[in-house]
């Protein structure tokens, strides 16, 4: 059988390692230059993996399997050639208790951190197993359209020598992550009976401070990862903790967000997560994802470019624009952000729930609410359409992109499992 595969990340890696390459012949498109540069940003930045029933996706076979979980750490840490960093998770009761009686939620996982630096490794031995394998890479390949045929269509841009392209699949399996979500666009406006839900998108910042503020968390939990309901119903989450990271910048096609992420052999003093806050969406609106590539679009143009905002939280409290630093300094390189005022960007419910998060954080770890801490702006979790695996036998959707997992280990899991249906 011919198969494609479209992007390669987290859910690609799953389904290369399990995939009968005797018996099927597969081809992987990837619209970046090489596996280090490679579209789906989660095993690129930071590399954590965590094992939990509580998150990282929906799907129940995935959820409460948490052998094939403990699995994918595994295969992650062997072929990244490390020893992965770990919350101790000793004497976390009180931890608990405070959270709770502060009105949030403490979500309990086992986390695993890989590294930035150790995920390099991670992608050229996943890269050269594939290889040998007999997985056919196509870098520089854009995917526009697919076409559902008996044989299914994809058409694709050489991006090298700008030609367009088109190829012939037995079945195709999309695994763009969440980054992809113009194709999804375009495939669901083609065949609308494969969305299954499609509402939410999260709007938030990096949040960064001194690491002797969030010490005991970061000793205790490594990543945290709470819950919050906001006075106006939003939920408030956290993601993405870094004890020791950086912030970086994420490039989209046409706007920059935000991110985080730490590095196995290389320490800053700051510790920085997102805040995110969930939007839900109710008809007639049907495009949460463009919403959010819009604030983010606005948060550029009110940058002057292609930058991010950065505002302290004293300043983004009382409405004003940030002029000068003092006590926090930022890891994001000073030609990457503008000093200024996310109150012209995030929609005014969006700010009060991040005020409201933060100040009721402070309760329980005094010094997060600081007025000299760093807010930057804005950082998007893009939510993928809950697609429909069931309405074609030839082309399926794996991965984040599918709209039903959100995680490394998770889109890892559901490769597997798709490849492993074809056996």
């Amino acid at each position: 059988m011919r198969i494609a595969v479209i992007g390669f990340g987290a859910a690609t890696v799953g389904f290369l390692k399990e995939i009968d390459t005797t018996k099927n012949e597969v081809i992987v498109f990837e619209m970046n230059k090489d596996i280090f540069s490679s579209s789906i940003s989660g095993i690129r930045a930071d590399g954590k993996l965590f094992v939990s029933s509580e998150m990282g996706g929906d799907l129940e076979e995935i959820l409460f399997d948490k052998k094939l979980q403990k699995e994918i750490v595994n295969y992650y840490s062997e072929l990244s050639e490390t020893e992965p960093e770990v919350g101790s998770r000793e004497n976390i009761e009180e931890l608990q208790k405070r959270f709770f009686i502060n009105g949030f939620k403490l979500v309990e996982s086992e986390f695993f951190h890989i590294g930035t630096d150790k995920l390099k490794t991670f992608l050229k031995n996943a890269h050269n197993e594939f290889i040998k394998k007999g997985v056919n890479f196509k870098f520089n390949s854009f995917v526009k359209n697919i076409d559902v045929q008996e044989k299914i269509l994809i058409e694709y841009i050489d991006r090298e020598t700008r030609s367009e392209l088109k190829d012939y699949f037995d079945k195709v399996y999309v695994a763009v992550g969440r980054s992809g979500f113009k194709l999804i666009d375009t495939l669901t406006k083609k065949y609308p009976d494969i969305i299954l839900s499609n509402t939410k998108v999260d709007l938030g910042v990096r949040f960064e401070l001194p690491d002797i503020v969030v010490k005991e968390l970061n000793e205790a939990l490594y990543e945290f990862k709470v819950k919050f309901k906001s006075s106006n119903g939003q939920l408030v989450r956290t993601f993405c903790n870094n004890p020791s990271g950086y912030v970086v910048t994420e490039k989209y096609v046409d706007f920059i967000t935000v991110n985080g992420h730490a590095i196995h052999d290389q320490k800053s003093t700051n510790t920085n997560f997102a805040i995110l806050v969930t939007h839900s969406f109710t008809k007639p609106f049907n495009d949460p994802n463009g919403y959010g590539s819009y604030i983010a679009k606005l948060s550029n143009i009110l940058a002057g470019g292609n930058k991010v905002i950065l505002q302290t939280y004293g300043d983004f409290k009382k409405g004003k624009r940030t002029k000068k630093l003092w006590k926090v300094f930022p890891t994001l390189s000073n030609n990457e952000y503008v000093l200024g005022d996310l109150n012209l960007v995030f929609p005014s419910k969006t700010s009060i729930s991040l005020i409201e998060f933060i100040d009721n954080l402070n309760q329980i770890i005094p010094g997060i609410a600081d007025e000299e801490n760093l807010l930057y702006g804005v950082e998007v979790k893009f939510y993928g359409k809950k697609l429909n695996n069931n309405l074609f036998e030839n082309l399926k959707f794996i991965g984040d992109c599918s709209g039903h997992t959100r995680s490394i280990v998770h889109a890892t899991a559901h490769g597997i499992i798709e490849a492993r249906k074809i056996k």
